[in-house]
């Protein structure tokens, strides 16, 4: 995620709400980092659900099961 946004800090606070490089492009650049680094498929709804840092970590998490 620092990576994708391109932020030195970052911490389990960071959501849609408070992180400005969180907007729709921001999201789909963080799937497809997801998605290659953790060699999964995330599924729409999935997606969707990813509105801060512990989303994010929950769901991957849940696909590497």
């Amino acid at each position: 995620m620092q990576r994708v946004f391109e932020t030195p800090s970052l911490d389990a606070s960071c959501s849609q709400n408070n992180c400005p490089q969180w907007d729709s492009m921001g999201q789909l650049n963080l799937v497809v980092e997801l998605e290659t680094e953790f060699d999964i498929n995330l599924e729409p709804e999935e997606i969707g659900d990813m509105r801060c840092f512990d989303d994010v970590v929950r769901i991957v998490k849940s696909k590497q099961q």
